[in-house]
């Protein structure tokens, strides 16, 4: 995917060279997806493989739709819960030895925030690189003496365009991925801010985000560092150099990061989604927060119930921005009348983005089913394969099903006119939400 060798700074006055290598990230921007593989047309090539997600012709598609390899991991962890995640990253952190980079949609000046910001401080102190970038309207309400403070101890941090003159069209292109890379040996990314929503004990039960984050080992984490160079240097931050790339890997556990931003990756996304779901033979279980795409991912996700598949949307029973949550209900009926099984989970507020296929093919990452994941936001996230993690991401939803409850068809079509309005209405937003 992702060969990147950033220009090194010359002395004062010196006109830089153009290195050998520019960073480019794969799939490049501006690509044209064969035909055969663009998203409404590749899904009979996925669902004529004989063995599905588990078929050797399934990981060569996705490498073409991609354009990159799988990678093998050394380590694959999956954590549910935001105390276990940020454990696992702040030691991460401190034992970081060269680098730590650090990306967020979201970065909050609370006490989680200020673990962080500690630990970090820490880092650079003892003569690790360390590099922040934060989302300029996700981290809006983080104060500037925050990042000061940062900066003051060390710490290179930036703001991805922050809230100023922007035109509007830059304005609603974010940086909603959660990136933490420590020595380029171990990497994170999923659906978790730097927040104590995501389980900090100080906050009620009734507060805490249900949401997934996964921790790798191994040469994948090489690759984040590239992907984390995008918004950096787009925020103004300096270039390094990240060496070659290490090679693909056939041996399991192994790793396709999927990576996007407006212009780039987002239609590769969108097929390789497509793919898994045509892909699937026996089970598919999807987590989301937010559920709002396109009317093909319907009959997508239909043709698969009808061909026998178990297809499940574990959905928000409550969420942190209940006008997406209406423009999900708009779809329940056409989902439910295709054989698709809905539930809604009522013990948290639902954060999390996971698929499971199979027992073997997980994802988990930042991108929603949605218009902002998949037209405006920059996202990122692993897709694995391997047996342990599968049987364990489906443990999971069968334990959050424990805590969700199901829509049924006829009850649905019975609520009340004005829920009926809000839900048509927040789906006809749905493009700006």
């Amino acid at each position: 995917m992702r060969s990147a060798a950033g220009p090194a700074p010359g002395p004062p006055g010196q006109r830089r060279k153009r290195p050998a290598l520019a960073p480019r990230l794969r799939p490049w921007a501006g690509r044209r997806l064969p035909p055969e593989l663009i998203p409404r047309r590749v899904g009979r090539i996925a669902g004529a493989l004989p063995e599905g997600v588990r078929d050797p012709g399934f990981v060569d598609l996705l490498t073409r739709i991609d354009e990159d390899v799988f990678r093998g991991a050394t380590a694959v962890e999956v954590f549910f819960d935001g105390q276990a995640a940020f454990t696992s990253m702040l030691e991460a952190v401190e034992s970081a030895r060269d680098e730590v980079l650090l990306e967020s949609y979201i970065f909050k000046a609370d006490a989680t925030g200020r673990r962080f910001q500690e630990a970090l401080i820490a880092a650079a102190r003892r003569g690790v690189t360390v590099r922040v970038v934060a989302d300029g309207v996700g981290s809006l309400e983080t104060r500037r003496s925050f990042w000061k403070e940062l900066e003051e101890g060390g710490v290179e941090a930036r703001i991805f365009r922050p809230i100023g003159f922007l035109p509007l069209r830059l304005l609603f292109r974010r940086d909603h991925r959660k990136i933490l890379v420590a020595d380029r040996r171990v990497a994170f990314t999923g659906g978790m801010n730097i927040g104590d929503e995501y389980g900090s004990s100080l906050l009620p039960s009734g507060s805490i985000f249900r949401d997934t984050h996964a921790r790798i080992e191994g040469p994948p984490a090489v690759e984040m560092a590239v992907v984390f160079t995008e918004a950096w240097i787009e925020s103004g931050g300096s270039p390094f150099t990240i060496p070659p790339l290490p090679p693909g890997s056939d041996r399991d556990p192994r790793l396709l990061v999927l990576d996007s931003r407006p212009g780039r990756g987002q239609k590769e996304l969108a097929s390789v989604f497509a793919s898994v779901v045509a892909a699937a033979r026996e089970r598919l279980w999807i987590t989301v927060a937010y559920f709002a795409p396109r009317r093909r991912a319907l009959s997508i996700l239909g043709a698969a119930a009808r061909r026998g598949v178990d297809v499940r949307l574990l959905l928000p029973g409550k969420s942190d921005i209940p006008i997406v949550r209406h423009a999900a209900h708009a779809l329940y009926s056409g989902l439910l009348r295709r054989r698709v099984r809905v539930f809604e989970y009522d013990a948290a507020v639902l954060h999390a983005k996971t698929l499971v296929a199979d027992s073997y093919l997980s994802m988990v990452g930042s991108s929603n089913l949605d218009f902002r994941s998949l037209e405006f936001n920059a996202e990122c996230n692993f897709l694995i394969l391997g047996e342990e993690t599968g049987k364990r991401m489906e443990a999971a939803f069968e334990n959050d099903l424990g805590h969700a409850r199901e829509i049924q068809l006829g009850p649905w079509r019975q609520r009340g006119r004005l829920h009926r309005m809000a839900d048509h209405l927040s789906r006809t937003l749905s493009p700006l939400l």
